[in-house]
């Protein structure tokens, strides 16, 4: 069991990074053969991705709501994510190319993704009595202290620290 962190914690990471949200829905829970595929490939690709961090991944989180499963993952740069996505040598573009031939547009499976790219310091997060979760999970958890006790601190801290000389 994840170790709790009893009172308030933030997240500090170094730099820009990017937020991309992808997943899947079983659209059609009886047509095993067209969503196996996509079930089974995120996991291939995550493998590769901890095993190769220079590849930019920080993090990730899993999670499952009905027929949805949805992946938080937080990497270092857009340029990383998309060398990730498009490289024939990683495991991801040939899955994605098999899922438009074999499932395309019939509507079994449900895919989505969004990407935020997030400046340094422009984001602001808060963690109560959790383990060490999200953004804190990729980044650094750090206690709130008196200088980022309210959320507008934590992010005016967190800019203010990007412009330092």
């Amino acid at each position: 069991m994840a170790t709790v962190h009893p009172g308030r914690y933030t997240a500090r990471i170094e730099g820009d990074f990017v937020v991309f949200i992808i997943g899947m829905r079983f659209n059609k829970l009886w047509k095993v053969h067209r969503w196996w595929p996509v079930f089974t490939a995120m996991p291939k690709m995550l493998a590769t991705l901890m095993k190769h961090p220079e590849k930019g991944l920080l993090g990730t989180r899993t999670m499952r709501s009905g027929r949805t499963i949805t992946l938080i993952q937080y990497w270092r740069s857009f340029d990383q994510l998309e060398a990730f996505a498009r490289n024939a040598d990683d495991p991801h573009l040939e899955p994605w190319r098999a899922f438009n031939r074999k499932v395309g547009k019939s509507g079994d499976v449900g895919i989505f993704h969004e990407t935020f790219k997030v400046g340094a310091g422009n984001y602001e997060c808060v963690y109560g009595n959790m383990p060490t979760f999200g953004l804190a999970a990729a980044g650094s958890h750090e206690a709130v202290g008196p200088r980022s006790e309210a959320a507008r601190q934590r992010i005016s801290e967190g800019a203010a620290a990007t412009v330092r000389p």
